[in-house]
């Protein structure tokens, strides 16, 4: 009999972005919530039921029904793993600078364009929620209304508007 190899159970290997608004931080509690108390308990009686229908190494269903439990509890863990290391994203409202959660308007090509910078857990290019990591984002940060920005000199963005 071969055993299975996995990758390691342990939660995350790569760095995760924790820097996140509030409103994702409650999302994220409630996801938590249900995962740990509805999906978990009703995996794990499900494993427990198919784990007394014979041999584990050729009950196929136990080890979907593993595998599926192993996936929830790595859910669960990520989520710990941001929701303790949170760094909830709080904007100075009377800063004229651009910041980590500012909704900046961008003048491009005539085009009025606007962009909220957050986190990376929180982007979403179609929405206009870009990460302070993104070559746009990270040369946004500090600048003021009327400032130019360019981005590997192919388009110049000017600063029009921060919230």
């Amino acid at each position: 009999m071969r055993v299975p190899i996995r990758r390691s159970d342990k939660v995350p290997t790569e760095k995760i972005d924790t820097k996140i608004t509030l409103e994702k931080y409650r999302s994220l509690s409630k996801t938590l919530e249900k995962l740990k108390n509805e999906i978990r308990p009703k995996e794990s009686e499900e494993v427990k039921i198919l784990s007394t229908t014979g041999d584990y190494s050729e009950n196929a269903g136990y080890q979907a029904a593993k595998a599926k439990l192993r996936r929830t509890n790595n859910k669960i863990s990520k989520i710990e793993y941001i929701l303790n290391r949170a760094d909830i994203i709080e904007t100075n409202p009377k800063s004229d600078e651009v910041q980590i959660g500012s909704l900046v308007k961008l003048e491009i090509d005539g085009k009025i364009k606007k962009y909220q910078i957050l986190g990376s857990a929180e982007t979403d290019p179609s929405k206009g929620k870009i990460s302070y990591i993104s070559p746009l984002g990270s040369s946004l940060l500090g600048k003021k209304i009327g400032e130019f920005v360019s981005i590997n000199n192919l388009k110049k963005y000017k600063i029009v508007e921060i919230k």
